[in-house]
């Protein structure tokens, strides 16, 4: 019997998304994947880990910039493989590895589009966590000291690169409700209510 459960969490910057996912994976006893799937994506495709954090949850790059990176690839050797600009890699890279990984253990995976990777896993549901722009600029505040208008400039930065880059890689749309099998705004039941949320949702989904 499959006894899996994977939780995708997509977020707002500032909404706290992450540290929801590893609290969820304390309280769940399983691990929290953010950026440690760019690790074991680089290990797995062949490819550079630098190419990796270049490209992390951002939308193409120039073209010109990835006749050049190609020439650095390793990794599958077939020609449309060969063809496909640098930043597709990448994505496929991670695409493969969230598919492994849901496969193989019980998990909650923070962000990359790991909900449309795992789609049609019975075993997995998403979620996207939302804010109030006051919550989230004092917790970018906060998390990197900084005064508010700055933070405020990371929060629409980010969220303008992690939607171009779900909305070009998917075929849904960034923080659309209809997206995501539950959204959350995370101010108004702060982080601990939210998780308890999630855990809930899970029981009733029958993964719990």
């Amino acid at each position: 019997m499959d006894n899996r459960l994977v939780i995708t969490i997509g977020r707002q910057c500032g909404s706290g998304g992450r540290r929801i996912g590893q609290m969820l994976a304390e309280q769940l006893g399983i691990k929290c994947y953010d950026k440690e799937i760019l690790n074991r994506a680089a290990k797995e495709s062949g490819l550079a880990a630098e190419l990796f954090e270049t490209h992390d949850e951002k939308p193409t790059s120039s073209f010109l910039y990835s006749l050049v990176m190609d020439t650095y690839s390793l990794g599958y050797t077939s020609s449309s493989y060969m063809d496909m600009p640098i930043n597709h890699k990448i994505f496929l890279a991670q695409f493969d590895t969230i598919k492994k990984l849901a496969s193989e253990e019980s998990c909650i995976i923070v962000g990359r589009c790991a909900d449309y990777a795992l789609a049609d896993d019975p075993n997995a549901f998403s979620v996207f966590i939302t804010g109030n722009d006051e919550d989230k600029i004092k917790r970018i505040m906060e998390t990197n000291n900084i005064e508010a208008n700055k933070a405020k400039d990371i929060m629409v930065k980010t969220d303008k690169k992690r939607s171009s880059y779900y909305n070009y890689y998917s075929s849904k749309r960034w923080a659309d409700s209809r997206s995501y099998d539950l959204t959350v705004n995370s101010s108004t039941l702060g982080l601990e209510g939210t998780v308890e949320l999630i855990k809930t949702f899970a029981k009733i989904k029958g993964l719990l």
